[in-house]
Order: structure tokens, then C-alpha cells, then sequence
């Protein structure tokens, strides 16, 4: 019984820190995201919180798997297990740093460093559990979409890449 309370705690964990990423920063999506110059390639805005909501239940779960192949919080999972979480942590900053700081700078940045720390989470996990790591694959895809969409934004709305203040 004990376990699937850890599956699924594990599973919801993602959703949280997206959730409060979202709720903090809702108004800022029609009031300026909005008006932002976009590529003709840019998701329609329904698709994210669609996309969101696989995307962490996968990661989530996957993170339960690998938790349960080190045998909990041993020594053995400090790298496997910290690289997703500090991954987590930058993906969470995103909403904020991009929607409520309106920074774009800074929001380039961390989705930057959020890639580099996603393919290692991956890479340390695929030697752990491969349904792991598969199940890390279509975050990755998104990833790099987002990545791609962060930057043309960034590159096509010069006059709000310091923040709020312009």
C-alpha cells in the first residue's frame, strides 16, 4: 500500500510547482503574451496546459521508478535524483521569469541551463530504468520546441528582453 502512495506523490510532485507557475503568472498571458511577435509555428495557447499535464504526470512517474530502483533516498540516487530535481526547479522558474517578470533575458537563460540539466537527468537515468528515460522523451521534444519558441521571441520582441520596466 505504501508504494503506490510514493508512485504517486512522486506523480503529482511536477504538477505542483506548474500549477503555482501558472496561477502566479495567469494574467500576464492575455494582457502581454498576447501581443508578443510570434512564429506561425507557436502552439495555440490551449495546447500547453494539455501538453503540461502529460509531460509532468510522465516525468513524475518516471522519477517514482527511478526512486524505487535506487531503493529510496540512498547515496546511489543523489545524482540521478538531484539533476531532476535542479531540471524541475529551473522548469518551474520559467513562468515566472517569462510571464511575470515579462524577462526575457532571463527566461532564455534558464530554459537554457533547463535543457543542459533535462538530458542529463535522461542520460544518468537511462542506466537506472530505461522506461525511465522513455518516458523522459517527450519532455525533451517539448523542450526543445519551447527552447526554439523562447528564443525567436526573445530574437523577434527586442524591447522586452530586460523585464517589466520597458
Amino acid at each position: 500500500g505504501r508504494m503506490w502512495a510514493y508512485s504517486l506523490g512522486f506523480t503529482v510532485l511536477p504538477h505542483v510547482g506548474g500549477f503555482l507557475g501558472w496561477f502566479l503568472s495567469r494574467k500576464e498571458i492575455p494582457a502581454w503574451y498576447e501581443k508578443l511577435k510570434k512564429p506561425s509555428w507557436c502552439p495555440p495557447r490551449r495546447a500547453f496546459p494539455v501538453a503540461w499535464t502529460v509531460l509532468y504526470t510522465g516525468m513524475g512517474y518516471a522519477s517514482y521508478l527511478v526512486w524505487n530502483d535506487l531503493g529510496g533516498c540512498s547515496s546511489k540516487a543523489i545524482v540521478p535524483l538531484g539533476l531532476y530535481g535542479a531540471q524541475l526547479l529551473l522548469n518551474w522558474a520559467w513562468p515566472p521569469l517569462f510571464f511575470g517578470a515579462r524577462n526575457l533575458n532571463m527566461a532564455l537563460v534558464d530554459i537554457l541551463c533547463l535543457d543542459g540539466l533535462a538530458v542529463g537527468t535522461l542520460c544518468s537515468w537511462y542506466r537506472i530504468n530505461g522506461l525511465a528515460a522513455l518516458l523522459l522523451l517527450p519532455y525533451l521534444g517539448w523542450l526543445a520546441m519551447a527552447t526554439c519558441l523562447t528564443i525567436r521571441i526573445w530574437r523577434d520582441n527586442p524591447q522586452q528582453k530586460a523585464g517589466k520596466s520597458n
